[in-house]
């Protein structure tokens, strides 16, 4: 594979691949992977750093082998092939000024003098390479520390926020289109202002005119008490505003012009008249409604009492 691709062609391919398939894999939206994810950039820094340093290494073995043999297997391994391209004068003086290795020959140049059992030491210098992304780690960690620590352009708090910020977008841009699955059986109490505000604009404009305004009812019966024809509670107002009322008398279902997530605002906006009395407000009509508590709001309950 060395001799059909040189390194200065395999390290970008290998590295392209691995970046193809992190974008393939990983789904970061509109952005690229190692632009939405800080980790994936460095994950790729760290790979390709790699990369290299497997090269140069791989190429340091090559020329310390290559000098280890004789003078008749150096002819017979040139023979065997053509020179390659690692061994190119080009590649070579590259190689030289990346790594400033000395040849075997000029090892003696920077041999110590002293002697461990026969195990002598050279005084190499460091690679340039290592040497530059020393610095360049100097240099990042001044540019950050004088963003975050003495300019303070942000914080993990404010970046926090943001980041709920684009997702909420991201989810109420996703709302507009996604298919509303909101139903009887999960239907549940919406308190938030701005959804009550909806359902208050979509109950004035399509209830109102047989509850009245301000849901003391007309046509249609009083929606501010405790009596229900049809049963109260969240779940049971949400499905006769979506099937309708009592058949040939009652009310006619919404489902078929306002979607089931809009039903939840204005059910919603109509239990929170409860207890409003407005004037002139219809007689009850219906049953009394007691809401059920569950086992668990019964349970938290208790425990709110007993406590000192």
């Amino acid at each position: 594979m060395k001799k059909i691709m040189p390194s200065y062609v395999r390290v970008p391919l290998i590295f392209a691949v691995v970046l193809a398939a992190m974008e393939y894999f990983i789904d970061s939206g509109e952005k690229p992977a190692f632009v939405e994810y800080p980790m994936v950039a460095l994950f790729l820094g760290v790979f390709l750093f790699l990369l290299v340093a497997i090269e140069i290494v791989v190429s340091a073995v090559d020329k310390v082998t290559y000098h280890l043999l004789t003078d008749e297997q150096r002819k017979q391994l040139e023979e065997a092939q053509s020179i390659s391209f690692t061994e190119s004068a080009w590649f070579q003086n590259w190689m030289q000024k990346l790594t400033k290795s000395k040849e075997i020959e000029e090892e003696k140049d920077v041999l110590l003098d002293h002697d461990y059992d026969g195990i002598k030491e050279l005084d190499n210098v460091l690679p340039p390479w290592w040497v530059y992304l020393f610095y360049a780690t100097i240099f990042f960690s001044v540019v950050y520390l004088i963003r975050f620590h003495i300019v303070k352009e942000y914080n993990q708090d404010s970046e926090f926020a943001t980041e709920m910020a684009i997702a909420q977008a991201e989810v109420a841009k996703y709302k507009t289109t996604a298919p509303d699955v909101t139903n009887v059986d999960n239907v549940v109490l919406i308190t938030d202002a701005a959804d009550l505000a909806k359902g208050k604009a979509l109950y004035e404009s399509s209830c109102a005119a047989c509850h009245r305004a301000d849901g003391g009812g007309g046509i249609g019966p009083n929606l501010t008490d405790d009596h229900w024809i049809l049963g109260g509670g969240i779940k049971n107002v949400f499905n006769t505003i979506m099937e309708g009322g009592r058949e040939g008398k009652g009310m006619v279902p919404w489902k078929a012009t306002i979607k089931p997530a809009d039903i939840q605002k204005i059910a919603s906006y109509v239990l929170s008249l409860r207890g409003t009395n407005p004037a002139e407000a219809k007689a009850a009509e219906g049953d009394l409604w007691v809401e059920e508590i569950t086992s668990a709001e019964t349970t938290e309950a208790v425990k709110d009492t007993v406590q000192p």
